[in-house]
């Protein structure tokens, strides 16, 4: 069965559209709106992929996700107990609301850096989290002004970080988007093997010639280069989950460690082994 995560209707005059627990772990579901997107999870340890972001959070997440970012749901292959709160906050939210306002000056500064995709972490985290699983509960007036409150906190938190360096920019028409999403499902199910380029032109029923022109207009990529970025993605966070580099090499679809260690520089700037070294210097550094 098809799922989809419905816009707010245009009829309706509220900016805000909650989904209560939504249970999406048995999809892959890659999906993009206009709406902005505010979700807590709790109770499970996944996958963040947001926009061309991809991590590992444990135990719960709260990210801002900015309009049109493409993203995971992250639910996805969980199975464990958890909770899940979804909030969906019109564009022209900040228009109607915000903009100008200068009592609401933080806020609007909030939405702008969702452009960016922002995850929360700290008390801002648990605390957010406790008021998130309120709104279900919530009459209309009272539920309004606990969204702002939930922003204005949140805007005045210091306890994040930004998921990318520049805004993101969604390059994919819907038609685009759901051949996109395809190829997605197919690389998330299959980076940890061999990939051939002509199986993955068939599911778009393309020629191998037509898809490699067609991908590399939509992504500016070509198909191997985003593979490799993909696998190295996914490789930081085992590294960063205590793998060494050559079980990470081997479990994230590469052939050799040569490789491996070579397109891991490339895109990261460094080798595996130091990544690692500088991931735990850092961390120690900030936690003493």
């Amino acid at each position: 069965m098809k799922v989809q995560l419905e816009s707010i209707s245009p009829k309706s005059k509220s900016p805000f559209r909650l989904l209560h627990n939504p249970k999406l772990n048995h999809l892959f579901y890659w999906h993009f709106h206009p709406e902005l997107e505010l979700v807590y999870i709790e109770g499970a340890s996944a996958k963040r992929h947001v926009g061309e972001h991809i991590s590992e959070f444990v135990d719960n997440d709260l990210v801002l996700i900015g309009s049109n970012i493409p993203h995971l749901n992250f639910d996805h292959g969980v199975k464990t107990s958890y909770r899940k709160e979804v909030l969906h906050m019109k564009p022209s939210f900040k228009d109607m609301i915000t903009d100008g306002l200068p009592e609401l000056k933080q806020i609007e500064r909030l939405l702008e850096l969702a452009k960016y995709g922002i995850a929360f972490y700290g008390d801002t985290k648990i605390e957010i989290g406790v008021l998130m699983k309120k709104l279900h509960q919530l009459q209309p007036f009272e539920f309004f002004m606990q969204v702002m409150t939930i922003l204005k906190k949140l805007s005045a938190s210091a306890e994040f970080v930004l998921l990318h360096k520049k805004p993101y920019i969604n390059r994919y028409s819907d038609k685009e988007q759901k051949r996109i999403r395809k190829i997605y499902a197919l690389i998330d199910e299959r980076y940890q093997g061999k990939i051939a380029l002509e199986e993955v032109a068939i599911i778009c029923n393309l020629t191998k010639p037509a898809f490699c022109r067609y991908f590399k207009k939509a992504t500016g990529s070509t198909f191997t280069s985003f593979l490799n970025q993909y696998r190295i993605s996914q490789a930081k966070r085992l590294l960063l989950l205590g793998k060494n580099v050559s079980e990470t090499c081997f479990e994230c679809g590469f052939e050799s460690l040569s490789y491996f260690n070579r397109s891991f520089k490339k895109i990261t700037g460094e080798n595996p082994s130091m990544f690692k070294k500088s991931y735990v210097k850092n961390y120690y550094k900030n936690h003493q």
